[in-house]
């Protein structure tokens, strides 16, 4: 089989329902099974949804109206007839969410949000499949919570391999065309989580893995991967080829076209990972496979914006040695802070960091208690793989150097706009 990733740029509206289908009449569509994201922005506009949901606002029944206004706008652009079975299939999914809403008990956040979210997913994947059945594509619609089975780490959920490996290879048929959601999983309650953002690339990896599949498809709005984002960097150039162990390491620096957990399940079966374009499908793309590290051989550049660059000191100007450096690790495992680059002395230790879930407030309140702590927010972490002098002067040029770590193969710069 083949795994077919579509993200929520491709399906945000009718005309990308229609461009899908095109998709699959020139690549195939036997033995094949789609992943897809959320339509558009729907997922940001769940997330307002859940703000309104905590605040107790008056905007709660307004902010999912919207939602569904945008969904049955793309209903009605694809179907003739508002009779179509389609509609009563997605006016059930939004039922089901306005139930959660009046129903819901819990007031974990995490476990909230991983319900509410979730609706994106099942209702694009529902239209996308009764649009493929109008059209003359058989689909199987499989609802991946049946599928993918997880702990109950709500919104960074763990896959149980061995359960989720024996349903995929029990329910998935083949010589048809599955559709199922991407970034969802489900809990031993049947409680649905998430894979965390970008997962969708994930369930596509594991889908893969658990099928022996023959390849991976990532499809985008660019031509594959580039060694640099167009939108930062001009003369940004397409990557041919990148072996696994470079995207792996492409992937951990933060660059965004491929997820950091997507690679290391194709890269046990050798499975190759394309990311191909929607708009001009029959180009070759990029491959991410066996072989070669980079073709052609350039610097890539990374870019992470809105980091925060903590300096923690001794106040007594002792030391900080390991008992202290793994005390502040272990505080940002808790607060859930993702560290991106770490430079120590003797008596300081930087970190640049990700504050996901705005936590830094209270983690903050702990370490200047033992430490002083100096911090730089919305600060812009640059990562040069396999950087040279000119590479080094481009993402300096202009800017405050705050701090700068180099590799062998790769230079990290933390800059804050003049």
């Amino acid at each position: 089989m083949r795994v077919f990733k579509f993200g929520g740029a491709s399906v945000k509206d009718a005309a990308g329902i229609k461009n899908v289908y095109d998709v699959l009449q020139k690549v195939g569509y036997e033995d094949v099974l789609l992943v897809v994201s959320a339509m558009g922005k729907t997922t940001n506009a769940l997330e307002i949804v859940i703000k309104n949901y905590f605040d107790k606002s008056a905007e709660l029944n307004s902010s999912v109206q919207e939602v569904k206004k945008y969904h049955n706008q793309i209903l009605m652009d694809l179907f003739e007839d508002d009779k179509n079975e389609v509609f009563a299939a997605v006016n059930t999914q939004f039922a089901d969410l306005e139930y959660f809403l009046t129903h819901n008990k819990s007031p974990n956040y995490n476990f909230v949000y991983d319900q509410i979210v979730s609706y994106g997913e099942l209702i694009s994947t529902t239209i996308l499949s009764h649009f493929m059945n109008f059209m003359g594509i058989k689909t199987q619609w499989l609802d991946v919570r049946n599928f993918i089975k997880t702990d109950a780490n709500y919104r960074d959920a763990e896959v149980d391999w061995e359960l989720t490996q024996k349903n995929i290879a029990k329910n998935v048929k083949r010589k048809i065309l599955n559709i199922t959601q991407g970034f969802l999983g489900s809990d031993e309650n049947n409680f649905t989580t998430t894979l965390g953002r970008e997962g969708s690339d994930y369930t596509a990896a594991i889908f893969a893995y658990c099928l022996n599949a023959e390849s991976v498809t990532i499809w985008k709005d660019v031509p594959g991967v580039m060694n640099a984002d167009p939108r930062y960097f001009e003369n940004a150039s397409l990557l041919n080829q990148i072996s696994y162990r470079e995207a792996i390491e492409l992937a951990f620096y933060g660059a965004t076209v491929i997820h950091p957990k997507t690679l290391q399940p194709l890269q046990k079966k050798e499975i190759p990972l394309y990311v191909k374009s929607f708009i001009n499908p029959l180009l070759k793309g990029t491959s991410v496979s066996k072989g070669v590290d980079l073709e052609p051989y350039l610097p890539c550049f990374i870019v992470k914006r809105n980091q925060l660059l903590i300096s923690l000191s001794s106040i007594d100007f002792s030391f900080i040695m390991e008992e202290n450096i793994s005390e502040i690790f272990a505080l940002f495992h808790q607060f859930k802070i993702k560290v991106n680059l770490i430079q120590n002395s003797a008596i300081s230790f930087s970190v640049c960091v990700e504050d996901k879930f705005d936590n830094f407030k209270a983690l903050n309140a702990i370490l200047s208690k033992k430490f002083k702590v100096d911090y730089d927010e919305n600060v812009t972490l640059y990562t040069i793989r396999h950087f040279n002098d000119k590479a080094a002067q481009t993402v300096e040029e202009n800017k405050v150097v705050l701090l700068k770590q180099v590799s062998r193969e790769t230079m990290q710069v933390i800059t804050k706009e003049v």
